[in-house]
């Protein structure tokens, strides 16, 4: 078969690869702000969808090493549901940085003195662990315990659960 000439049909569909400047808040593909409740929803299950939006796979233009997503609004946090035991049997660790000093927390306490930290610590372990990740936590997430946040003017759109 050597020498047959080799033909390239040109109608094969081409990947989109977008810049950095696509999705800049005057870009052709800027960032929305989307506003999720909450109140009575499974702790796992909120966490999974606010972590696709922030990630930006729930978009056509996703690109893996690009911070294409949204920014969310989370309110009613202190009310999201644990399912089971979990209330009294997951625990939450962290370390003092003294020898000796690995503490442990369970969620109804945490839920009590922090109520945003559940959902934060939810939605942090189900991002990529990279530079994309703090990115995103620190700038495009938005958690607040009550009804109440500080982000009319950006007119988030709410998501149905």
């Amino acid at each position: 078969m050597a020498g047959w000439p080799v033909r390239i049909d040109s109608g094969i569909m081409k990947t989109l690869n977008l810049r950095k400047e696509d999705f800049d808040p005057g870009g052709k593909y800027a960032p929305e702000w989307q506003l999720f409740d909450a109140e009575g929803q499974t702790l796992g299950r909120l966490a999974s969808r606010i972590a696709m939006v922030l990630r930006g796979k729930t978009k056509p233009t996703f690109t893996a090493h690009l911070d294409t997503g949204d920014f969310v609004v989370v309110v009613n946090a202190e009310k999201v549901k644990l399912t089971g035991a979990k209330l009294k049997d997951k625990l939450y660790y962290h370390h003092t940085g003294y020898p000796g000093g690995l503490k442990a927390v369970n969620a109804e306490k945490l839920l009590e003195k922090k109520p945003t930290e559940v959902l934060r610590q939810a939605i942090k372990r189900m991002l990529p662990k990279n530079a994309l990740n703090r990115n995103i936590l620190e700038k495009k997430l938005k958690i607040y315990a009550g009804p109440k946040h500080p982000h009319e003017a950006q007119q988030p759109v709410p998501v149905s659960a």
